[in-house]
């Protein structure tokens, strides 16, 4: 799968299939939305402690962001192995902060 590096994208396997995932500002916005963060300060401190909802929750706006969204919406999180979906989420931070 073909990734635009420039614009942040990273290819993650998700229950057997690779996925692309992109920390779009629209993710961004989602995901503060979906922690209940009024802005980035706190979102470092936030995302040491997911749990399993909010971790799928970032996920799926990453998943978004990298033009996949019906994969984020239908999504069947039960193959979805939860180390597989922390890697995900941080190898797409990880590119974002470039």
């Amino acid at each position: 799968m073909a990734t635009n590096g420039a614009r942040g994208e990273v290819v993650a396997v998700l229950a057997g299939a690779e996925r692309r995932l992109c920390l779009t500002l629209g993710a961004l916005a989602e995901i503060e939305t979906g922690l209940g963060l009024d802005g980035l300060s706190g979102l470092a401190e936030r995302m040491r402690a997911l749990s399993a909802r909010d971790l799928t929750g970032v996920l799926a706006a990453l998943l978004r962001g990298g033009g996949e969204p019906a994969l984020a919406d239908e999504l069947d999180l039960a193959g979805v192995e939860p180390r597989e979906a922390a890697e995900a989420v941080a190898k797409a931070f990880a590119a974002a902060a470039g």
